[in-house]
């Protein structure tokens, strides 16, 4: 009895040591891992849905790093502006705004999306531990007051493109390397137009106003100025672990939160009755238009005064609104750095020259009206400008989709050019 107690004490002291044994290698072989620098980050990119307001139309997105150490969690995101600022509206309009990075917890960050309704995606990313301090030190280094302000601009430099330049920054490239090769076709304008079809009173006058640099196909690096798209495209990106090994940089995926029905019933059912773009009109744009100008010849033929005055009238409220627009364009090309609004060929439909022809149409209120030789020179101008919009379209060489604009613009204008044109010339001898 007492040999058999004195083996299974035996036993138990040696089974005692080798877990004692078994523990010190384990903590003996751990603090390597641990104490490697920038084990303890965990790094995410948060994707927001898109908003009710129209600034927050194209959505937003943020940089999540986790200390699993101190337990903090800090959101960094560079989509901050003041409409208190100082010529806030002047700098916008010229295309000077600037735009800052903010940093906030986490918790916070989250709440604030979380209360307005609006779709919240967690994408983890897969760095190295030199990668994510890279990363951290980066965002801490552009909150300093001197480097957390940059230069906005709405298709290449917002808050998405420095979130995906920042962790471009961090993987030494990998995520441009990946993304510029690859492309759908896809262009600025088509992206835009999709995002502010709800809003047809903010996408026309968005699309009236884009140039050619809208409609160039555009890689998958480039079509990350939308957070969505940017999350979309990001899982396939490739990227060497620790090891040398290829991963995804993406690995886990979690959503945080869910768009307002209200407001995703509104997008969905507006997307269903019209369809997402613009340049998707033109049938139809041209049917309407031309059936309208049909009417407006008929009351420009019309002999009667009521009929010569409606004429006059409606000729007149198109060329002031199309006069106005014009000068617009024109100064968004002339006098600001709106680079995707330079050389737009819908100066040639909404010419400012409609401006100085107001009191020739407004003469055309009476059925005898005549045209002067100046008006019958700017009347002209008009018409071929408004033609040579058209004419540029059908070149092979074309790049801007202004299908749509063509198809409202140019029947009135025919209408319009054949009025004052057809109106007799007054007597060489009168004043």
């Amino acid at each position: 009895m007492r040999t058999d107690s004195r083996q299974q004490r035996g036993r138990l002291l040696l089974a005692g040591l080798l877990l004692l044994l078994f523990a010190h290698l384990a903590v003996a072989q751990e603090p390597a891992a641990h104490d490697e620098p920038g084990t303890e980050l965990q790094i995410s990119l948060l994707t927001f849905g898109p908003g009710a307001v129209y600034w927050e139309r194209f959505g937003h997105n943020a940089i999540a790093i986790r200390d699993r150490r101190s337990g903090e969690a800090v959101s960094y995101n560079y989509g901050i502006f003041d409409f208190e600022e100082e010529s806030f509206f002047l700098n916008f309009l010229r295309g000077h705004m600037r735009y800052t990075i903010e940093a906030t917890r986490l918790e916070q960050d989250l709440a604030y999306y979380r209360d307005e309704g609006r779709a919240i995606l967690e994408q983890e990313l897969h760095l190295t531990p030199a990668q994510r301090l890279r990363l951290r030190d980066f965002l801490r280094w552009n909150l300093h007051p001197d480097n957390a302000r940059y230069r906005y601009e709405y298709f290449t430099s917002n808050c998405s493109t420095k979130v995906r330049d920042a962790l471009d920054h961090a993987l030494g490239g990998a995520i441009q390397r990946s993304l510029v090769t690859r492309s759908r076709g896809y262009t600025y304008r088509l992206q835009a137009d999709s995002l502010l079809a709800p809003l047809p009173g903010l996408m026309l006058p968005m699309d009236l106003g884009l140039g050619p640099y809208a409609d160039r196909r555009l890689s998958f690096w480039e079509e990350s100025f939308i957070p969505a798209e940017f999350a979309r495209h990001l899982p396939l990106v490739r990227v060497e672990d620790a090891n040398g090994k290829l991963v995804p940089l993406v690995g886990a995926s979690r959503v945080l939160g869910t768009t307002g029905p209200q407001l995703a019933a509104a997008d969905e059912a507006w997307l269903r009755r019209h369809g997402p773009y613009p340049i998707g009109y033109t049938a139809p744009v041209a049917f309407a238009s031309g059936v309208l100008s049909l009417v407006l010849l008929m009351l420009a033929r019309a002999p009667r005064p009521r009929a010569a005055r409606a004429f006059a009238l409606a000729a007149c409220a198109f060329a002031l609104l199309a006069g106005l627009a014009g000068l617009m364009l024109a100064a968004l090309w002339g006098l600001t750095e709106h680079v995707s609004a330079w050389r737009n060929e819908n100066l040639l439909l909404v010419n400012p020259l409609l401006l100085l022809l107001l009191p020739a149409l407004w003469r055309m209120r009476r059925p005898q009206a005549r045209s002067g030789r100046v008006t019958r020179v700017l009347a002209w101008t008009v018409l071929v400008m408004a033609l040579l919009a058209l004419v540029a379209k059908l070149l092979p060489q074309s790049m801007q989709n202004n299908a749509v604009w063509i198809a409202l613009l140019l029947p009135p204008h025919l209408v319009l050019a054949w009025r004052l044109l057809r109106a007799p010339a007054p007597p060489a001898d009168s004043a």
